[in-house]
């Protein structure tokens, strides 16, 4: 059987905005967590070059306002600028949303001189009203459910989950979902936080991710035989150098491999709707 896999390595440059907005950080020692991502934005690129591999980034606008020079370069080396909120924190009401999400368009429009097709949403939490979002704004595909591994899909509007009856299915739309998942993301096994409802750990050996990392893909590879790999990476975490090790030694095990192909996540959307139109039902 012939191997069709594509390869997105996507990265989250939320800088400060996850302490700021996620978290509520006051503190400077906190927030300069967040710095440290320009460090490693800076590590990754020069990885990526050398690799000869586009990749896709999903950046806040509050990072784009921060970095501007460095958001600019990610855009200007050829690798995708995608939607990932203002201030990495979810609004409260729809309106909010909208607001929130005009805000942070304009501030990567402003960098990078084009508005962005794809989104994921702030630490994958999705409202009700964010999809419908998506779509009015012509959005090409999101990256924030869990709905498949491998296999794109396309987005529905409008399902319910009522508590005293069985689930309603709303209708599919032509937004692109390419699914994410908690197992192959950095920042839960490598961030050691302190919240007031308790301690995430994190801290765990790179060699413990790579098993988890290579195991998926290597299903997909050699099980599967066809579908998307997606990482998510934020180079405030992935930047370290005993991780970057890490990632180097995953990369080039891909690379290895027959019919592998490094892609950006608007390629593969685009290449979905192509093979697999929507049909209304």
């Amino acid at each position: 059987m012939e191997k069709k896999i594509s390869v997105c390595l996507t990265f989250d440059f939320d800088a400060m905005s996850v302490w700021i907005g996620t978290f509520h950080a006051k503190s400077p020692s906190a927030i300069s967590r967040g710095e440290f991502g320009r460090v490693g934005t800076e590590r990754l690129l020069r990885m990526l070059r050398e690799w000869n591999i586009r990749s896709t980034w999903f950046v806040p606008g509050h990072t784009a306002d921060a970095f501007p020079t460095t958001v600019a370069k990610i855009s200007e080396e050829g690798h995708e600028i995608a939607h990932h909120g203002y201030f990495h924190e979810q609004a409260k009401t729809p309106a909010d949303e909208a607001l929130d999400f005009d805000r942070a368009t304009a501030a990567l429009k402003r960098v990078t001189g084009r508005e962005p097709v794809g989104y994921r949403s702030p630490a994958a939490g999705l409202m009700p009203s964010t999809l419908n979002c998506l779509v009015e704004r012509g959005f090409l595909y999101d990256s924030s459910m869990m709905g498949n591994d491998f296999s794109p899909y396309y987005c529905r509007v409008g399902d319910q989950a009522p508590p005293d009856g069985p689930f309603v299915w709303g209708r599919e739309t032509d937004l692109v979902e390419l699914p994410f998942t908690w197992g192959l993301d950095d920042f839960p096994a490598f961030e050691f936080i302190v919240t007031r409802n308790g301690v995430i750990p994190g801290l765990n050996s790179p060699t413990q991710m790579y098993e988890i990392w290579v195991g998926d893909f290597d299903y997909l590879h050699d099980r599967l035989g066809e579908g998307v790999y997606i990482l998510t990476m934020h180079p405030q975490s992935i930047g370290r150098g005993h991780r970057l090790l890490m990632l180097e030694r995953l990369v080039d095990h891909m690379r290895q491999r027959s019919g592998v192909t490094f892609k950006t996540m608007s390629e593969v959307a685009l290449e979905f709707k192509k093979t697999t139109p929507l049909t209304i039902r």
